[in-house]
C-alpha cells in the first residue's frame, strides 16, 4: 500500500512528498510531466492528469491514502470530484484534501465555492477525510519584492479587517502528519476539518510595517484598489484567474479572514509547534534579498 500525492511538483505538493519520504513512507507522485520532475530517491513517479480518468485509475491502483491538491483552474471542481469518486471506487481508506479557509462562507469566489462543493460531496458519500483549509499563503508575498524595494509599496489589497496568512511549509507539515495518521490507522478515520492559519490577523498597514522593519526602509500599504490588482494580474495570468483573485480580495476587504484563537490553538496542536509568523518570514526574506 502507498500514499498518492497529486499536485506533486508544486510548492506544497513537493514538500509533502519530501516529508513523507523522510518518514519512510511508500510514496507515489502523480504528475503530467514525469520527465521534467525531480523527486527524492524511492518515490514512484506516475504520469497522470486529473481530467484523464484512465490515468487516475492507474495512479490509484494499490493506494491506501490520497493527498488531493487541485490547483485553481476553470475545471477544478471536475478534477477534484472525479478523483474523489475514483478514489472511493478504488478502495482508498483515507483522503487529505487541500481546501481553502472560508470555503463555506465566500460562496461568490469561484475557487472557494468549488472546494466547498468537494467537501460536501465527501460528506454526502460518507468519506472520512482530513480537510485542510489554508489561509492566504505567506509566500505569495515574495512577489512584493519589486514594488517594495522599488517604490516602498506593499500592493496586495488585503484591506483592514485582518487575514491570518499561513506559511506553505506549515501547510505541507500538516498534510504529511494527517496522511501518516490515516495511512497507519487499521480502520478508516472520521472527518476532521482544520483551519490552517498563521498566528496573527494581518491588515495591509500591519504588513507594510513589518516589511519596513525587516527592510530598514519606508514601506506603505498601497490601498484597496481592486481594479489595479486585477489589471496587474492580467499581465501574467488569464483573465478568469485575475477576476477570481479580485473577488477573493473583495471578501478579505469586506469581511476579513481572521482566525479565531481556537482555530490557531487547534492548528498548533496538529503541527506540534506554533505556526510560523509573518514577521519571521519577512525577516528571512529581507535577509535573502540583501544577500
Amino acid at each position: 500500500m502507498s500514499i498518492l500525492v497529486t499536485g506533486s511538483t508544486g510548492r506544497i505538493g513537493s514538500q509533502v512528498v519530501s516529508k513523507l519520504v523522510a518518514s519512510g513512507s511508500q510514496v507515489r507522485a502523480m504528475t503530467r510531466s514525469p520527465e521534467k520532475a525531480t523527486f527524492p530517491a524511492g518515490v514512484e513517479v506516475i504520469k497522470g492528469d486529473l481530467l484523464d480518468t484512465t490515468s487516475v485509475r492507474e495512479a490509484l491502483a494499490g493506494v491506501s491514502t490520497l493527498f488531493l491538491l487541485v490547483p485553481n483552474s476553470p475545471d477544478e471542481i471536475t478534477q477534484a470530484m472525479n478523483t474523489v469518486g475514483l478514489a472511493q471506487d478504488a478502495g482508498v481508506r483515507g483522503i487529505v484534501y487541500l481546501s481553502v479557509t472560508r470555503s463555506d462562507v465566500f460562496a461568490d469566489v469561484p475557487h472557494f465555492a468549488s472546494k466547498h462543493a468537494v467537501e460536501r460531496m465527501m460528506a454526502q458519500r460518507g468519506i472520512g477525510a482530513t480537510v485542510l483549509r489554508p489561509s492566504y499563503f505567506i509566500q505569495n508575498d515574495l512577489g512584493q519584492k519589486e514594488p517594495m524595494l522599488g517604490g516602498g509599496l506593499y500592493v496586495s489589497p488585503i484591506g483592514d479587517k485582518g487575514v491570518s496568512m499561513v506559511d506553505t511549509d506549515d501547510i505541507a507539515e500538516a498534510a504529511a502528519r494527517e496522511l501518516l495518521r490515516r495511512e497507519k490507522s487499521a480502520t478508516p478515520l472520521p472527518t476532521e476539518v482544520y483551519e490552517v492559519v498563521g498566528p496573527d490577523a494581518l491588515t495591509g498597514d500591519a504588513v507594510a510595517r513589518i516589511w519596513a522593519e525587516a527592510l530598514g526602509r519606508e514601506v506603505k500599504y498601497a490601498g484597496d484598489d481592486l481594479d489595479a490588482m486585477e489589471n496587474a494580474m492580467k499581465r501574467f495570468a488569464p483573465g478568469w484567474l485575475a477576476y477570481d483573485m479580485r473577488l477573493m480580495m473583495h471578501r478579505y476587504q469586506r469581511d476579513g479572514a481572521a482566525a479565531s484563537t481556537a482555530d490557531v490553538d487547534r492548528f498548533t496542536q496538529l503541527l506540534g509547534r506554533a505556526p510560523r509568523s509573518y514577521r519571521d518570514f519577512a525577516q528571512a526574506a529581507a535577509k535573502g534579498w540583501s544577500a
